[in-house]
């Protein structure tokens, strides 16, 4: 493999662990909100829950960054095709993006009753949702995104907002949102006590229990949805374009990369295993063992959605030979290796300063503390 080639393959890989880290990290966060209502029954529980995310939701919006960032530099022509797309799932995820924060800060401004439960809605919807849209995106990977490219390269969406919600996504989107359901769980385990903590326990269970299932039938259903095959093309390190390429869809396709590496079949086993081990640990009262399972688990479901995939980025299911991969949407060699040179910098930057803030501000969250705290959420 050439060093070009090997640029591109390490930056589809880094791409991967940035989207573990954005759904590890922001899908607790999230999944904490969707189940906040749950968790807590009476206001002061509802705070609790809220000020254990407290000091790290809004550093956790840094993996939205680093992933956008990585997709905007290393692979312009898969952000630049989205975008002109997706504008629908965009400002979806925009507006829930900005209702999130305000429901933070302003839910405890007010002592009413309603003022604060019109918050905690918002903050159900803007946890849920955008964990439903991040799995229905890999979903709609499978099938293949309707988009073609004209002879200067301008992209054409031809699809609908209401056709990206097909079966298969919405199979995806719930397998998100239990997984983050879950991991929210297994944090309010972490930093609650009594009633929180038993309801928390029972979330997490449920959200586990539901992940595997939905894992299975997802992994069963890819088996009858046909996949791409690039028949011909320049191949790996070559500068190109999406137009000189012949790509066919394929019955089985998208196990071809499992049965040439059988080894891969580690990673829908990790997925499993973690959920498991989540659910395991939560019923033996042990939620921090159980949020690296959880980890795991997103782990093993992001690592075989990308295995499966590859090296396919955004299928085209209107036009399968404009399909965008590795080979032909990645920047040029030089911008990868300055991009590398950054990412080796920061990314364990990164990785140090949240570890820092989880072990400084770990512990216990107790109601008395937050009811007599004014800078409390």
């Amino acid at each position: 493999m050439n060093p070009y080639a090997m640029l591109q393959v390490t930056w589809w890989l880094l791409l991967g662990v940035l989207l573990i880290g954005l759904a590890v990290m922001v899908g607790m966060d999230m999944g904490v909100g969707t189940i906040l209502r749950y968790v807590g029954r009476s206001d002061i529980e509802r705070r609790v829950a809220l000020n254990i995310i407290g000091p790290h939701w809004d550093g956790n919006q840094v993996w939205f960054i680093l992933g956008g960032g990585a997709i905007f530099a290393a692979f312009p022509l898969i952000y630049a095709t989205a975008f002109s797309g997706f504008y629908v799932v965009m400002l979806l995820l925009l507006w829930t993006m900005i209702v999130r924060p305000l429901g933070f800060e302003y839910r405890s401004k007010i002592p009413s009753s309603a003022w604060r439960n019109a918050w905690d809605w918002s903050l159900l919807v803007s946890g849920a949702v955008p964990m439903i849209v991040f799995g229905a995106a890999f979903g709609n990977l499978f099938h293949g995104v309707p988009f073609h490219f004209e002879w200067n390269l301008t992209s054409v969406y031809t699809g609908s907002f209401l056709g990206l919600l097909n079966p298969f996504a919405i199979l995806c989107g719930l397998l998100s949102l239990a997984l983050s359901v879950m991991m929210g769980g297994l944090t309010v385990m972490n930093g609650a006590e009594g009633p929180m903590h038993g309801r928390a326990r029972t979330v997490v269970q449920v959200g586990a229990a539901a992940a595997v299932v939905l894992f299975a039938a997802g992994g069963a259903w890819v088996h009858a949805i046909p996949g791409f095959s690039i028949v011909s093309g320049p191949g790996a390190g070559v500068a190109q374009t999406p137009l000189r390429q012949l790509v066919e869809a394929v019955p089985g396709a998208w196990q071809g990369n499992f049965s040439a590496r059988p080894s891969l079949w580690l990673l829908p086993a990790i997925g499993f295993a973690g959920m498991a081990g989540a659910l395991l640990a939560a019923r033996a009262g042990r939620s921090h063992l159980g949020w690296w399972f959880g980890a795991l688990a997103w782990i093993g479901v992001i690592g075989t959605a990308g295995a499966a995939l590859f090296p396919f980025l955004l299928p085209s299911s209107e036009d399968p030979s404009m399909s965008l991969t590795v080979w032909n949407s990645s920047s040029s060699q030089l911008t990868l290796t300055w991009m590398l040179v950054m990412a080796v910098v920061f990314v364990p930057l990164v990785l140090w300063y949240t570890s820092w803030a989880f072990y400084v501000m770990r512990g216990k969250v107790r109601a008395e503390r937050v009811a007599h705290d004014e800078h409390a959420y």
